[in-house]
């Protein structure tokens, strides 16, 4: 069973959840980015990442807004299950930008990344990375692998929402509006592929925004298709 949750921010306790902890052996679960595991390469967060590797299910998160790139780019590059992973440790994996994964027979776009809104009161690669925001080869990447599938996957998850999901969502809650040229990428994706659910974590709540589109934080939820 493949089970999503989203931004877990280096919380430690967010590791303990009890619907974590039922996770059987070869389930797989996957984390919308901003891990925040891999930041400081210190010895109580390698325990960490020794611990999840070591789990009889898969752990796979994408990358955020909040990533160590340098480190999280230093780790060996492998493939798993039809995409290109960073093996952390053991069955614990970084899901690339842009790859397609084949897992119980489901096929999942990833695509991580955003944009700080307060870059400017961060450090360069010290707090904040330019990584966080997808180049073009990685955008083409992504928009070639989607086109070889003819357009259609089961599922797509995201650290960021589509621009026009993001837009409404902000002004339901009267944040201003501030779409990236990511959010008009996967909106781009979001109008001419074919998928049953779309997962993003970025927003930090817990909510179904559409009929496909689903803003994960806190929760654990088993992922269950639908057609669109």
């Amino acid at each position: 069973m493949i089970y999503i949750t989203g931004d877990i921010h280096g919380d430690e306790a967010r590791l303990y959840n009890k619907k974590i902890k039922r996770l059987k052996a070869g389930d797989t679960l996957i984390i919308c980015g901003d891990f925040g595991f891999v930041w400081d390469d210190g010895p109580k967060e390698k325990k960490i990442l020794d611990y999840l590797g070591s789990r009889r299910y898969n752990v796979c998160f994408l990358d955020g807004t909040h990533e160590n790139y340098t480190l999280l780019n230093s780790y060996r590059e492998t493939i798993w299950n039809g995409g290109r992973v960073h093996r952390i440790s053991g069955n614990l994996f970084h899901m690339e930008r842009g790859q397609i994964f084949d897992i119980e027979g489901i096929k999942i776009f990833t695509f991580g990344g955003g944009e700080s809104s307060d870059r400017e009161l961060r450090v360069d690669s010290n707090t904040w990375w330019r990584e966080e925001l997808p180049s073009p080869a990685e955008m083409a990447e992504g928009a070639e692998n989607i086109d070889e599938t003819g357009c259609m996957v089961d599922v797509i998850i995201t650290h960021e929402p589509p621009s026009l999901v993001k837009s409404s969502m902000l002004l339901r809650s009267g944040r201003t509006d501030r779409v990236s040229k990511l959010n008009g990428y996967l909106e781009e994706l979001n109008r001419i592929c074919k998928f049953k659910r779309w997962y993003f974590g970025c927003m930090h709540e817990d909510r179904i925004i559409t009929a496909v589109h689903t803003a994960v934080f806190k929760e654990v939820l088993p992922l269950k298709l639908e057609s669109r």
